[in-house]
């Protein structure tokens, strides 16, 4: 049984998928196309953080941050040894009840291009590229996703 709840980046487990996240950002892109936060970053006041957990073990991670007018998925990651098994999936579904339960109007993503797998999950959850936003620039590398969250939060709200 997947567990999905709040969590704390500084969690040894979840320290732990940081950073095979980060090592594996770092062999795939140089320094400054590396849009990763660190997790002091993913620890501040404006970053709703998940754990996947098993019975036991933290074995994925995600974070909504908190922008003016949409939210941002950041360190959406997955223990290798895991994947495959819809924790990936259920994180998404976390992060988007989350968002709405935060009245965001939508959802914005900035990922690897070289990232097909997480590229095609977004793409499920009906994430549609879009140019850059927030302070991004157009690196080449950067894939640019956003999805509109107003119809599930006009369900939310009393008639």
């Amino acid at each position: 049984m997947l567990i999905i709840q709040h969590a704390n980046p500084y969690h040894p487990e979840i320290t732990a998928l940081l950073e095979q996240s980060y090592k594996m950002m770092q062999s795939l892109y140089k320094t400054h196309e590396d849009h990763s936060l660190s997790i002091d970053d993913l620890c501040q006041e404006d970053v709703c953080f998940l754990g996947a957990k098993t019975k036991e073990t933290f074995i994925g991670c995600a974070a909504l941050v908190l922008r003016e007018g949409y939210g941002e998925i950041k360190s959406m990651f997955t223990d290798p040894n895991h994947r495959g098994n819809g924790v990936g999936k259920t994180l998404m579904s976390a992060i988007e009840a989350e968002a709405i339960k935060h009245k965001l109007p939508h959802l914005k993503l900035e990922t690897g291009a070289l990232l097909k797998e997480a590229v095609v999950l977004y793409a499920k959850f009906g994430f549609q590229t879009c140019g850059p936003f927030g302070e991004y620039n157009d690196d080449g590398v950067s894939l640019f996703m956003s999805k509109m969250l107003i119809e599930s939060n006009k369900q939310l709200q009393p008639e």
